[in-house]
């Protein structure tokens, strides 16, 4: 095929993809009872969520240490969960502990040989009721 046919093949493709276009928006503006499409509305992203203790988490070896620090002023519970390397060595997974705001914690698990993997996992705490107030003299 010459150049000067591909040129005009081109030029023969281009001007149906137009036509067909124009075919198109033609055919919309001459049914005005048919509803306009629908424009998708563009709003702001959502607000991140400003909840979760921000955790380092180290391994070596058979230790594994995470220090969890809550920037937010909603508590967190935060535990850390040990994956061991060897299919003989249990895994484990620590307590929950509560990191208040502005605090931070130092949580610990271990595997008798290596560690495969470690995470630490994120709760909203429970709100905790006021202690009772004692008055008077106790007995």
């Amino acid at each position: 095929m010459s150049a000067h046919s591909r040129r005009a093949a081109a030029l023969v493709l281009s001007s149906i993809v137009l036509a067909g276009s124009a075919g198109t928006a033609a055919v919309h503006a001459a049914l005005p009872d048919e509803p306009a499409p629908a424009v998708a509305a563009h709003s702001a992203p959502a607000e991140p969520a400003r909840f979760g203790a921000t955790c380092r988490t180290v391994i070596e070896r058979s230790k594994v240490v995470s220090y969890c620090h809550n920037p937010y002023p909603e508590a967190d519970l935060v535990q850390l969960h040990t994956e061991c390397a060897r299919w003989w060595d249990l895994d484990g997974d620590a307590t929950p502990v509560e990191v208040g705001p502005a605090e931070t914690v130092r949580l610990t698990g271990r595997c008798w040989k290596e560690v495969g993997g470690a995470w630490v996992t994120h709760e909203r705490a429970p709100d905790h009721p006021s202690p009772p107030v004692r008055r008077g003299r106790t007995p």
